[in-house]
């Protein structure tokens, strides 16, 4: 079964250059070049979120009437864990970080080779997927680590992470108590794909799985930080 595409991109010309790329290699792509279109695709003004079985989205972050990261952020405000890459002519790396922090999976600057592209949106749908992952359920106190659902649950309640966030807090789990540094955890999540993940990349999206599970995200007591060798994932909130 092919998979399904929302291309989010006003610029017409690199929008059928993806449009053609993706189609020949299998996927059924959806564009639209506008947040408007983009919120109507998604289902966004009726609080759905997820879209009509979409399985990722390529999303530009400067668009006619709006922000892509603002998207990105609505998005994610409903619950959806739709793997997004995030497209931008910005220069500034402090653009990525805002992305990754506002939820995306994946980031890639302009220009592009297609071949990368496709490359990287196989591997957030593939992280996405859980491809290959035990389906233990993983215990600590109030929090379950499922991977067979791909779901982190605090008393019962899902919490929304991304694909890639939840891989690495898969990853922490499976390691509790031990230091993993940041090479080890970007090696646990990365896929078969080239991707340019980076140090700062793993810190934003800790935060953002601190974010979504601890009581105080400011003072955490499940995944800790030791400065300059890595992240602990505590068996219990005593850090035990």
């Amino acid at each position: 079964m092919n998979q399904r595409v929302l291309l989010v991109e006003d610029d017409e010309r690199l929008g059928q250059m993806v449009d053609d790329y993706l189609g020949a290699a299998g996927w059924n792509v959806s564009r639209v070049a506008s947040i408007a279109q983009a919120y109507a695709a998604l289902s966004l003004d009726d609080a759905v979120g997820h879209g009509p079985g979409y399985d990722a989205m390529v999303l530009d972050l400067m668009l006619p009437d709006g922000d892509g990261l603002d998207l990105c952020k609505r998005l994610r405000g409903t619950g959806s864990d739709l793997p997004v890459l995030m497209l931008t002519a910005r220069g500034d790396p402090l653009d990525r970080v805002v992305g990754l922090e506002l939820g995306a999976d994946d980031y890639l600057p302009k220009p592009f080779e297609p071949r990368e592209l496709l490359a990287r949106l196989r591997a957030i749908v593939r992280r996405r997927q859980g491809a290959a992952t035990p389906a233990q359920l993983l215990r600590f106190g109030r929090l379950e680590v499922d991977p067979a659902a791909r779901q982190a649950r605090v008393d019962g309640e899902e919490r929304p992470l991304t694909g890639y966030q939840f891989d690495l807090l898969l990853a922490l789990a499976r390691h509790p108590g031990r230091v993993l540094s940041r090479d080890f955890l970007l090696d646990a999540v990365k896929s078969s794909d080239a991707q340019d993940v980076y140090d700062r990349s793993i810190d934003v999206h800790i935060s953002r799985i601190r974010a979504a599970l601890e009581d105080d995200p400011r003072h955490p007591r499940r995944i800790l930080t030791l400065r300059g060798a890595g992240y602990v994932f505590a068996r219990s909130q005593d850090g035990a």
